[in-house]
């Protein structure tokens, strides 16, 4: 069984390879990071926090809306590329099974996601670390940043799985995964906020908006790490509700969203016809 994941993750590897996902990923990645340990860090002084730590939120902030994007445009092409290619049935005769398939793919995607969060989140705290060498302290904040990054992009990995066994064409995976990047991403926040406006202090902000925050895997991601982090002022939007959410619920929400989204990939996938 191991051998056979190992063997579809090195197939798939190669592909990301030749596709210059691997390199794209990382300049991402990085390119983003510098950017905002550079911008990120200059409230430092107001906030009475290390200048890791400010950086961590800023970086939290672009994690929320950059992994998920990558996770789902390595992951579209899964398995509506091998059905569009013809390729599926040929792998489909080996000795393999579609959760082996999946759980192959999975391997290879977050191993290259764990490469360009390792040189984003590391350029930008040697950054932080040479001009300030107080910033060391915000280091713990990093490692959470790095271990919830990766079970973020593998919960949009399982999602991007779904689509493209759903889709069965990659263009159509293409545009869906794009849709749902944009329907989790940006628009629930924005009706979120445009309910809390309309109600005004009432039942739904009270009762529901904190449950719909933990609903959504990208707020989740957001919460545990703004609750966590000494700086989370310099996310002022958020830090309201990050405060008020207990820290073990956006934990359970972060942690149980890879396996929902890796179980309906492979439910999904079991109905592709080879």
């Amino acid at each position: 069984m191991i051998a056979r994941i190992l063997a579809t993750a090195r197939i798939e590897a190669n592909i990301a390879r030749r596709n210059r996902w691997v390199l794209i990923a990382v300049l991402l990645m990085v390119v983003f990071s510098l950017v905002l340990s550079a911008a990120g860090s200059a409230p430092t002084g107001a906030l009475g926090a290390d200048r890791l730590s400010v950086v961590v939120a800023s970086l939290t902030s672009l994690s929320v809306y950059l992994v998920p994007l990558v996770a789902l445009l390595m992951s579209f092409d899964a398995i509506a590329g091998e059905v569009e290619r013809g390729t599926l049935p040929l792998l489909l005769t080996y000795p393999v099974a579609r959760w082996e398939v999946l759980a192959g793919k999975l391997l290879a995607h977050v191993v290259i996601l764990i490469v360009a969060l390792v040189a984003g989140y590391g350029a930008a705290a040697i950054v932080a670390i040479s001009a300030d060498a107080g910033a060391v302290a915000g280091l713990d904040a990093l490692w959470r940043l790095t271990w919830t990054s990766v079970l973020l992009g593998a919960t949009f990995l399982g999602i991007g799985y779904a689509v493209s066994a759903l889709s069965r064409r990659a263009s159509g995976a293409a545009g869906l995964a794009i849709g749902v990047w944009l329907g989790l991403v940006v628009l629930y926040d924005l009706g979120l906020l445009a309910a809390v406006v309309a109600d005004e202090g009432g039942f739904f902000t009270r009762q529901v908006f904190p449950v719909a925050l933990l609903a959504n895997p990208a707020d989740a991601f957001r919460l545990f790490n703004l609750s966590a982090a000494e700086a989370s002022a310099a996310a002022s939007g958020v830090a309201g509700a990050a405060r008020a959410i207990p820290q073990w619920q956006s934990l359970g929400s972060v942690v149980i969203w890879p396996f929902v989204a890796l179980l309906l990939a492979a439910l999904t996938f079991r109905k592709v016809d080879a």
